[in-house]
């Protein structure tokens, strides 16, 4: 007997414009391109066999050696079945992401929040401006080149009685990654 969600997941790639699927046991993943993230979402909270009225959350992931390095994932929860599906989409820096919170209100924190953290953009989001970290802030902290002290510190002078910002002085450039596991590598151990 076919599982029901690999046969929901192989009838929802007819009907909506899916690049890649996965099936964990009951979950279903699908990726799509973020020109069809908004049509997706609409289609996948109106459709009669998706019912996926509830938006759980909203993550961002960067992966900086990818082209598109951030990828943002709606976990999508249809209550009535109890059914769950994960909808990945990608991009970069410069090109934004459709809002999806003319469809789900609660995505407008998740949304901020991404913004705030890796700089990706909403575009028709009603109130896009950070929620985390400062306004004055420089910068965004959950990317995966951003320098682990950051760029300035804050700290209270007692003789003027105020909070002191001031630059950090960085000893080396930026972080530079080697992208492969050390466990890929194998290493000899001498005796």
């Amino acid at each position: 007997m076919l599982n029901p969600s690999i046969k929901y997941a192989t009838n929802l790639i007819r009907l909506v414009p899916v690049q890649t699927f996965e099936v964990f046991g009951h979950e279903i993943v699908i990726s799509v391109s973020k020109k069809h993230l908004l049509p997706t979402l609409t289609f996948l909270y109106h459709h009669s066999n998706g019912n996926f009225k509830m938006l759980t959350c909203v993550s961002g992931v960067d992966y900086p050696n990818r082209e598109e390095r951030f990828e943002v994932v709606y976990d999508l929860l249809n209550v009535r079945s109890n059914c769950r599906l994960r909808v990945k989409t990608h991009t970069d820096e410069i090109n934004p992401l459709p809002s999806a919170v003319s469809l789900f209100s609660c995505a407008n924190w998740w949304e901020r929040e991404i913004w705030d953290m890796f700089g990706v953009f909403f575009s028709g989001h009603p109130d896009l401006r950070r929620i985390l970290t400062d306004y004055g802030f420089e910068g965004h902290p959950l990317r995966k080149d951003f320098p682990l002290s950051g760029y300035f510190e804050l700290r209270y002078d007692e003789d003027q009685r105020v909070v002191v910002c001031e630059s950090i002085e960085l000893s080396q450039e930026f972080r530079s990654f080697d992208f492969h596991t050390p466990w890929s590598q194998t290493s000899k151990l001498s005796a």
